[in-house]
């Protein structure tokens, strides 16, 4: 038999967690940080990364059976390595995980781990199918991949399609790196920050940023200007990674971001957050730089290229910025009452490292990202935490 398909336009109001949707010849391309932003920063890290949905995703109400998301994702792929699996797409029917699937496919992205060198490739549209859901009124959630840049092309089902009013939970906006953005993570709902707001019961805005948590003053206005209820900032491990400032640029900096996002959000809870245990930069300051000998074997690895002793001229590790992070809590909340710290060992510790290490030597894998998730709710959205949700 024949599919009656009904196509709806891909329009704003059926996606969440993308701070802008812009026009391609294609379709429409979510970004999680606006054009205003994006043109501050050359950086082609910065750039891919903000343009990979983690967070973002279709809502509607419906009564299909069947549902199709023709989509255009970018794939990467890294010399010498064995092909990444393509990025998951998750479906969630009335808040629970009722598929998942994968589109074939798409341009791809071949990156030279040695020299940063990346070269494109262009790949035709594919599409996501969902199949044999009830034919109840329902809504209906499709996260898209939180680590492929994804255009979306078209949207058909066999029933209508509306869109739906927001739901009336607080809104949590996360900042962080590459373990918030979900690296190594198994799926768009699997990554940690999306763990913790399901777990939490809030609406998540993603603004994990792989490689580029960096204290950007453009990313600190993207903070300022997003609506928000709940905001949490995770700081430390991206800095470390490349060996970008330090001590005496950090602590200023720091302040500088937070009272950009207070210009906003003036009395929202606010949660710092430091870094999660990561053993090759507890102690020894970066850059961060790809294992070669890892690479040589077909895996994916990386080192700590910087000297411990470079501490002493304010190169930063791990336990530097915690400490540095401590303190400027401390001295900024006796002002601000709104504004906490969380020690992210206590998401992920010694212990922890011990059961689930780090598969590369940097990223937690999917286990590990839904324990940090866990962790998170538990101790920041529980009732006498610091990001416990009030009735809107």
């Amino acid at each position: 038999m024949t599919t009656a398909w009904t196509t709806t336009p891909l329009t704003a109001d059926l996606v969440r967690g993308a701070l802008e949707l812009e026009r391609t010849e294609r379709g429409l391309l979510p970004h999680r940080l606006p054009a205003r932003a994006r043109a501050q920063c050359a950086d082609p890290q910065l750039h891919l990364v903000e343009s990979q949905p983690s967070g973002v995703r279709l809502v509607f109400r419906t009564r299909a059976t069947a549902i199709e998301l023709d989509t255009l994702p970018t794939k990467r792929a890294y010399l010498g390595v064995p092909p990444r699996p393509d990025g998951v797409y998750d479906l969630l029917v009335d808040g629970q995980l009722a598929g998942s699937t994968t589109v074939t496919g798409g341009d791809t992205l071949t990156i030279d781990m040695a020299t940063g060198a990346a070269e494109r490739t262009p790949g035709p549209v594919g599409t996501a199918r969902f199949t044999g859901l009830s034919a109840e009124d329902k809504t209906v959630e499709v996260w898209l991949p939180h680590n492929e840049t994804t255009e979306l092309v078209a949207l058909r089902t066999d029933a209508p399609v509306e869109a739906v009013a927001a739901s009336g939970r607080p809104v949590w906006l996360h900042h962080g790196s590459s373990i918030s953005h979900g690296s190594d993570a198994a799926s768009p709902t699997g990554v940690w920050p999306a763990v913790a707001a399901s777990l939490g019961g809030v609406e998540l805005v993603n603004l994990g940023l792989g490689g580029s948590a960096l204290l950007d003053p453009f990313t600190a206005r993207a903070l300022r200007d997003t609506p928000a209820d709940l905001i949490s900032v995770k700081i430390g491990i991206n800095l470390v990674n490349t060996d970008l400032m330090r001590l005496r640029a950090f602590g200023p900096a720091v302040h500088g971001f937070l009272d950009t996002v207070r210009e906003g959000h003036p009395d929202a809870p606010l949660l710092v957050v430091s870094p999660v245990l990561c053993p090759m930069h507890e102690d020894t300051p970066g850059p961060t730089m790809p294992d070669l000998s890892a690479l040589s074997e077909g895996r994916l690895a990386f080192r700590a290229a910087g000297d411990p002793a470079e501490t002493a001229q304010g190169k930063l590790t791990l336990t530097a910025i915690r400490e540095e992070l401590a303190r400027i809590v401390a001295r900024r909340s006796a002002e601000d009452p709104h504004l906490y710290l969380l020690d992210g060992r206590e998401l992920y510790g010694d212990a922890d490292f011990a059961e689930l290490p780090l598969p590369d030597g940097l990223h937690p894998d999917g286990a590990a990202h839904r324990r940090i998730g866990e962790r998170f709710a538990a101790l920041a959205f529980a009732q006498d935490g610091p990001l416990a949700p009030r009735a809107q």
